[in-house]
């Protein structure tokens, strides 16, 4: 397959997504509506979202999926605006973190290698008055992505996991996106997470030094004047 029918098909894919959360959302948020009311909620929107309780559930998350692979994970230090609450949907932070931690844990385990004293992962959430984004980095030191493979990070066919991972793929097709799901292998991670960044106009870009790690920086739009970017 060329660049340009590869290129077609994940643009295809892109607004498929997009699409896809747009109607999960509303679905979401009509089923929210009908429940009895909870604190601080509208629907699914919470007027309090506290990014910094969000990433310590995907850290907890991420601990137990690596540690059931690996026996074990690098520890997570967070840093930064620990008090900040804005108006988000928790679920789609959560996604999108335990994404990134998890993807650093893998990387950070392989690359120096199981049973080893492993550096620590760094989060770290910025945010200030004037700021228009929150702004979640990860960072860590799981030896970083070859400079012919950031392209293809963004790829829905692209993923570093052995074949022999992908093979198992089928036993999880109807398993969503939780601690049930595979460590790594599904290769849609990273599309998608920054898909459910820009669905609220915030973005997901990906920084690499190969053979020390990588930096990700999350941004969420705090503005609440994004229009919803369907296709």
């Amino acid at each position: 397959m060329d660049f340009e029918e590869m290129q077609n098909m994940h643009d295809f894919l892109d607004n498929f997504y997009m699409s896809r959360i747009g109607i999960r959302m509303l679905i979401g948020q009509y089923l929210s509506l009908r429940q009895p009311p909870m604190n601080d909620y509208i629907g699914m929107i919470c007027s309090e979202t506290s990014p910094a309780k969000i990433v310590q559930q995907a850290v907890d998350d991420a601990t137990f999926m690596c540690t059931r692979k690996y026996g074990d994970a690098p520890s997570v230090v967070v840093h930064g605006a620990s008090n900040l609450n804005f108006s988000y949907v928790p679920t789609h932070i959560h996604y999108i973190m335990l994404e990134l931690i998890k993807n650093s844990m893998r990387a950070t385990v392989e690359w120096h290698g199981i049973d080893e004293d492993y550096p620590p992962i760094k989060v770290i959430i910025s945010d200030g008055e004037e700021n228009e984004d929150v702004v979640i980095k990860v960072s860590d030191e799981g030896g970083g992505i070859k400079r012919s493979h950031m392209k293809r990070v963004w790829s829905y066919l692209f993923t570093t996991a052995d074949p022999a991972v992908q093979e198992g793929m089928v036993a999880f097709e109807n398993v969503d996106h939780s601690i049930d799901s595979p460590l790594a292998g599904l290769g849609y991670g990273l599309p998608i997470s920054r898909a459910y960044a820009r669905f609220w106009g915030g973005d997901l870009s990906v920084m690499s030094m190969e053979g020390y790690g990588t930096d990700v920086f999350l941004h969420l739009s705090r503005l609440g004047d994004s229009r919803e970017p369907l296709p």
